[in-house]
């Protein structure tokens, strides 16, 4: 499922659930883009380097291979934003 369809479909059902552990609706609307963009970056599904082998004319694994640090680092990037809601919630006028 792409992006905007798993956004039409998840969203509303993650909203409600996140009320009810008092939870910041943007905190979660901070979590799921990233996590689906992660989505697209890992094999063996990830989209985004299928797209990209094809544009650059390279194989599959020589992308996989250039992109492992910014693969790890998103990962982290995104359990960082996971878990440290202060992150995603500091600019927040309360």
């Amino acid at each position: 499922m792409d992006i905007y369809s798993a956004t039409l479909v998840v969203v509303p059902l993650i909203i409600p659930l996140g009320q009810i552990f008092h939870i910041h609706p943007v905190h979660p609307g901070i979590i799921f883009p990233a996590n689906m963009e992660l989505g697209y970056l890992t094999p063996p599904i990830g989209l985004n380097l299928y797209l990209s082998s094809y544009r650059f004319g390279k194989s599959i694994l020589a992308v996989y291979k250039d992109i492992r640090v910014l693969l790890a680092v998103h990962i982290v990037t995104v359990l960082i934003i996971t878990y440290v809601a202060l992150l995603t919630l500091a600019f927040l006028s309360r």
